[in-house]
Protein backbone atom coordinates (compact mmCIF):
# COMPACT_ATOMS: atom_id res chain seq x y z
CA UNK A 1 0.00 0.00 0.00
CA UNK A 2 2.63 2.85 1.22
CA UNK A 3 4.85 3.44 -1.88
CA UNK A 4 2.25 4.26 -4.27
CA UNK A 5 2.72 7.81 -5.66
CA UNK A 6 0.52 10.43 -5.49
CA UNK A 7 0.68 14.06 -4.82
CA UNK A 8 -2.37 15.87 -4.65
CA UNK A 9 -0.46 19.40 -3.74
CA UNK A 10 -3.20 20.15 -0.98
CA UNK A 11 -0.60 21.72 1.85
CA UNK A 12 0.74 23.68 -0.70
CA UNK A 13 -2.46 24.78 -1.98
CA UNK A 14 -3.51 25.44 1.61
CA UNK A 15 -0.50 27.63 2.30
CA UNK A 16 -0.91 29.74 -1.09
CA UNK A 17 -4.78 30.03 -0.16
CA UNK A 18 -3.97 30.95 3.46
CA UNK A 19 -1.51 33.87 2.22
CA UNK A 20 -3.99 34.93 -0.70
CA UNK A 21 -6.81 35.92 2.20
CA UNK A 22 -3.55 39.13 2.94
CA UNK A 23 -2.26 39.96 -0.23
CA UNK A 24 -4.77 42.95 -1.04
CA UNK A 25 -4.15 45.65 2.46
CA UNK A 26 -3.56 48.87 2.07
CA UNK A 27 -3.06 51.59 4.55
CA UNK A 28 -3.43 55.56 3.93
CA UNK A 29 -1.76 58.81 6.11
CA UNK A 30 -4.38 61.65 6.12
CA UNK A 31 -4.30 65.69 7.36
CA UNK A 32 -6.43 66.96 9.66
CA UNK A 33 -9.33 67.36 6.89
CA UNK A 34 -9.51 64.10 5.53
CA UNK A 35 -7.14 64.61 2.54
CA UNK A 36 -5.02 61.38 1.76
CA UNK A 37 -1.30 61.86 1.81
CA UNK A 38 -0.92 58.43 0.79
CA UNK A 39 -2.34 54.71 0.21
CA UNK A 40 0.61 52.10 0.31
CA UNK A 41 -0.07 48.53 -0.02
CA UNK A 42 1.07 46.32 2.92
CA UNK A 43 4.43 44.10 1.24
CA UNK A 44 3.44 40.13 2.42
CA UNK A 45 6.28 37.40 2.19
CA UNK A 46 6.77 33.89 3.60
CA UNK A 47 9.06 33.66 6.31
CA UNK A 48 9.23 33.11 9.93
CA UNK A 49 9.02 36.30 11.88
CA UNK A 50 13.21 36.27 13.24
CA UNK A 51 13.85 36.72 9.58
CA UNK A 52 12.16 39.99 8.95
CA UNK A 53 13.47 41.14 12.38
CA UNK A 54 17.05 40.81 12.06
CA UNK A 55 16.58 42.80 8.31
CA UNK A 56 14.63 45.71 10.30
CA UNK A 57 17.60 45.71 12.76
CA UNK A 58 20.75 44.77 9.96
CA UNK A 59 22.17 48.45 9.75
CA UNK A 60 25.75 47.55 8.86
CA UNK A 61 26.18 50.42 7.15
CA UNK A 62 24.51 53.95 8.13
CA UNK A 63 24.81 55.04 4.50
CA UNK A 64 22.31 52.27 3.51
CA UNK A 65 18.98 54.06 1.91
CA UNK A 66 17.20 51.27 2.49
CA UNK A 67 17.11 48.01 4.92
CA UNK A 68 13.61 47.16 4.92
CA UNK A 69 10.40 49.32 4.19
CA UNK A 70 7.64 49.10 6.79
CA UNK A 71 4.85 47.95 7.53
CA UNK A 72 5.10 44.65 6.08
CA UNK A 73 3.81 41.80 6.64
CA UNK A 74 5.52 38.12 6.95
CA UNK A 75 3.53 34.83 7.43
CA UNK A 76 4.43 30.80 7.80
CA UNK A 77 3.39 27.62 8.37
CA UNK A 78 4.16 26.40 11.84
CA UNK A 79 2.78 22.75 12.36
CA UNK A 80 0.28 19.80 11.26
CA UNK A 81 -1.58 18.13 13.27
CA UNK A 82 -4.44 15.29 13.07
CA UNK A 83 -7.83 16.70 14.28
CA UNK A 84 -9.42 13.47 15.97
CA UNK A 85 -13.16 15.39 16.17
CA UNK A 86 -13.43 15.88 12.43
CA UNK A 87 -12.54 11.66 12.07
CA UNK A 88 -15.00 9.17 9.38
CA UNK A 89 -14.53 5.45 8.79
CA UNK A 90 -11.52 4.69 7.62
CA UNK A 91 -13.16 2.31 4.98
CA UNK A 92 -15.58 4.23 3.66
CA UNK A 93 -15.40 5.54 -0.23
CA UNK A 94 -17.23 7.23 -2.53
CA UNK A 95 -17.32 7.46 -6.23
CA UNK A 96 -16.88 10.35 -8.32
CA UNK A 97 -15.65 10.92 -12.28
CA UNK A 98 -12.47 12.37 -13.53
CA UNK A 99 -12.17 15.04 -15.79
CA UNK A 100 -12.19 12.82 -18.61
CA UNK A 101 -16.09 10.62 -17.64
CA UNK A 102 -14.00 7.72 -16.10
CA UNK A 103 -15.73 5.98 -12.65
CA UNK A 104 -12.70 6.53 -9.87
CA UNK A 105 -13.01 5.53 -6.09
CA UNK A 106 -11.82 7.55 -3.24
CA UNK A 107 -11.61 7.07 0.49
CA UNK A 108 -12.64 9.43 3.05
CA UNK A 109 -10.05 12.33 3.27
CA UNK A 110 -8.46 12.35 6.74
CA UNK A 111 -8.53 15.79 8.42
CA UNK A 112 -5.33 18.03 9.64
CA UNK A 113 -5.12 21.11 11.11
CA UNK A 114 -2.52 23.28 9.88
CA UNK A 115 -0.85 26.39 12.23
CA UNK A 116 -0.15 29.48 10.42
CA UNK A 117 1.50 32.78 12.02
CA UNK A 118 1.26 35.69 10.36
CA UNK A 119 2.93 38.71 11.78
CA UNK A 120 2.48 42.15 11.08
CA UNK A 121 5.68 45.04 11.58
CA UNK A 122 5.08 48.37 11.90
CA UNK A 123 6.93 51.62 12.82
CA UNK A 124 3.77 52.97 13.64
CA UNK A 125 1.24 51.69 15.78
CA UNK A 126 -1.53 53.20 14.14
CA UNK A 127 -0.31 51.40 10.75
CA UNK A 128 -0.17 48.64 12.54
CA UNK A 129 -4.08 48.93 13.40
CA UNK A 130 -4.83 50.01 10.56
CA UNK A 131 -3.89 46.21 9.27
CA UNK A 132 -5.42 44.97 12.38
CA UNK A 133 -8.90 46.44 11.56
CA UNK A 134 -8.94 45.09 8.03
CA UNK A 135 -8.25 41.80 9.25
CA UNK A 136 -10.10 40.96 12.64
CA UNK A 137 -14.09 41.57 11.51
CA UNK A 138 -13.36 38.55 8.91
CA UNK A 139 -12.85 36.20 11.73
CA UNK A 140 -16.00 35.33 13.86
CA UNK A 141 -13.52 33.59 14.67
CA UNK A 142 -13.47 31.53 11.37
CA UNK A 143 -13.66 32.39 7.42
CA UNK A 144 -14.22 29.76 5.26
CA UNK A 145 -11.91 29.37 2.20
CA UNK A 146 -12.99 27.50 -1.00
CA UNK A 147 -9.80 25.27 -2.42
CA UNK A 148 -9.67 23.37 -5.26
CA UNK A 149 -8.35 20.05 -3.33
CA UNK A 150 -8.21 17.29 -5.37
CA UNK A 151 -8.05 19.04 -9.45
CA UNK A 152 -8.19 15.21 -10.84
CA UNK A 153 -11.50 14.71 -9.58
CA UNK A 154 -13.12 18.11 -9.27
CA UNK A 155 -13.09 18.06 -5.24
CA UNK A 156 -13.71 21.08 -3.38
CA UNK A 157 -14.36 22.20 -0.51
CA UNK A 158 -14.55 25.06 2.00
CA UNK A 159 -11.60 25.02 4.49
CA UNK A 160 -12.36 26.95 7.67
CA UNK A 161 -9.48 29.16 8.50
CA UNK A 162 -9.86 29.55 13.06
CA UNK A 163 -8.26 33.03 14.81
CA UNK A 164 -6.50 31.18 18.04
CA UNK A 165 -4.16 34.03 19.53
CA UNK A 166 -3.34 37.61 18.91
CA UNK A 167 0.00 39.00 20.38
CA UNK A 168 1.57 42.13 20.92
CA UNK A 169 5.26 43.31 21.43
CA UNK A 170 7.32 46.35 21.12
CA UNK A 171 11.17 45.42 19.82
CA UNK A 172 12.18 48.92 20.75
CA UNK A 173 15.55 48.46 22.53
CA UNK A 174 18.80 50.10 22.60
CA UNK A 175 20.29 53.56 20.60
CA UNK A 176 18.53 55.80 18.12
CA UNK A 177 20.19 54.03 15.43
CA UNK A 178 18.29 50.97 16.09
CA UNK A 179 14.68 51.02 14.24
CA UNK A 180 11.83 50.56 16.34
CA UNK A 181 9.65 47.50 15.00
CA UNK A 182 5.78 47.04 16.47
CA UNK A 183 4.86 43.56 16.02
CA UNK A 184 1.29 42.19 16.03
CA UNK A 185 1.50 37.91 15.73
CA UNK A 186 -1.85 36.40 14.74
CA UNK A 187 -2.08 32.46 14.89
CA UNK A 188 -4.55 30.50 13.00
CA UNK A 189 -5.57 27.27 12.49
CA UNK A 190 -6.81 25.80 8.68
CA UNK A 191 -8.99 23.01 8.90
CA UNK A 192 -8.17 20.96 5.73
CA UNK A 193 -8.08 17.27 4.29
CA UNK A 194 -5.79 15.27 3.30
CA UNK A 195 -6.69 12.89 0.05
CA UNK A 196 -4.99 9.15 -0.41
CA UNK A 197 -4.30 7.56 -3.89
CA UNK A 198 -7.12 8.18 -6.56
CA UNK A 199 -7.84 4.21 -7.81
CA UNK A 200 -9.83 3.23 -10.64
CA UNK A 201 -13.58 1.89 -10.10
CA UNK A 202 -14.49 -1.08 -11.72
CA UNK A 203 -18.28 -0.38 -10.65
CA UNK A 204 -19.08 2.02 -13.54
CA UNK A 205 -21.81 4.28 -13.46
CA UNK A 206 -25.34 4.50 -12.02
CA UNK A 207 -27.77 4.74 -14.61
CA UNK A 208 -30.97 3.53 -13.18
CA UNK A 209 -32.67 4.31 -10.18
CA UNK A 210 -35.71 1.99 -8.82
CA UNK A 211 -37.54 2.51 -5.72
CA UNK A 212 -40.35 0.52 -4.65
CA UNK A 213 -43.40 2.58 -2.44
CA UNK A 214 -45.33 0.21 0.16
CA UNK A 215 -48.86 1.50 1.98
CA UNK A 216 -47.14 0.96 5.67
CA UNK A 217 -43.57 1.27 7.07
CA UNK A 218 -43.98 -2.73 7.94
CA UNK A 219 -42.61 -4.12 5.10
CA UNK A 220 -42.66 -7.63 6.26
CA UNK A 221 -46.87 -7.30 6.18
CA UNK A 222 -47.69 -4.43 3.74
CA UNK A 223 -48.10 -4.87 0.28
CA UNK A 224 -45.99 -2.73 -2.35
CA UNK A 225 -48.01 -0.09 -4.53
CA UNK A 226 -46.15 1.25 -6.81
CA UNK A 227 -42.32 1.86 -8.49
CA UNK A 228 -40.48 4.96 -9.43
CA UNK A 229 -37.86 4.24 -12.57
CA UNK A 230 -35.79 7.02 -13.46
CA UNK A 231 -33.20 6.49 -16.30
CA UNK A 232 -30.85 9.47 -18.12
CA UNK A 233 -31.80 10.12 -21.25
CA UNK A 234 -29.71 9.42 -23.42
CA UNK A 235 -28.98 6.18 -21.41
CA UNK A 236 -25.50 6.77 -22.93
CA UNK A 237 -24.93 9.92 -21.37
CA UNK A 238 -21.70 11.12 -19.54
CA UNK A 239 -21.11 13.21 -16.35
CA UNK A 240 -20.04 16.36 -18.13
CA UNK A 241 -22.99 15.74 -20.83
CA UNK A 242 -26.18 17.56 -21.23
CA UNK A 243 -28.99 14.92 -20.44
CA UNK A 244 -31.95 15.01 -18.47
CA UNK A 245 -33.81 11.60 -17.22
CA UNK A 246 -36.61 9.05 -18.37
CA UNK A 247 -38.90 9.15 -15.32
CA UNK A 248 -42.02 6.16 -14.95
CA UNK A 249 -44.37 4.94 -12.59
CA UNK A 250 -45.83 1.72 -12.06
CA UNK A 251 -48.57 0.69 -9.99
CA UNK A 252 -48.42 -2.53 -8.18
CA UNK A 253 -51.15 -4.75 -6.07
CA UNK A 254 -48.65 -7.87 -6.04
CA UNK A 255 -47.44 -9.42 -2.32
CA UNK A 256 -43.58 -9.71 -3.99
CA UNK A 257 -40.25 -8.02 -3.59
CA UNK A 258 -37.75 -7.22 -5.77
CA UNK A 259 -34.04 -9.00 -5.01
CA UNK A 260 -31.07 -7.33 -5.88
CA UNK A 261 -28.62 -10.24 -6.28
CA UNK A 262 -31.13 -11.95 -8.82
CA UNK A 263 -32.85 -8.32 -10.57
CA UNK A 264 -36.19 -9.70 -10.31
CA UNK A 265 -39.16 -10.07 -8.69
CA UNK A 266 -39.63 -12.52 -6.28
Amino acid sequence: MLGTYFYHEIIRKTIISFGTLFNNINIRHTKNDGTIVDDTKVGLSYGPMQKFLAKIQEQEDLSKSIAITLPRMSFEMTGIQYDPTRKTGVTQTFRTCDESGNAKKVYMPVPYNIGFELNIFSKLNDDALQIIEQILPFFQPSFNLTVDLVDSIGEKRDIPIVLDTIDFQDDYEGSFETRRALIYTLRFTAKTYLFGPIADSTDGLIRKVQVDLYADTNTQTAKREMRYTAVPDPITAEPGDDFGFNESWTFLGDSKDYSPTRQEDI
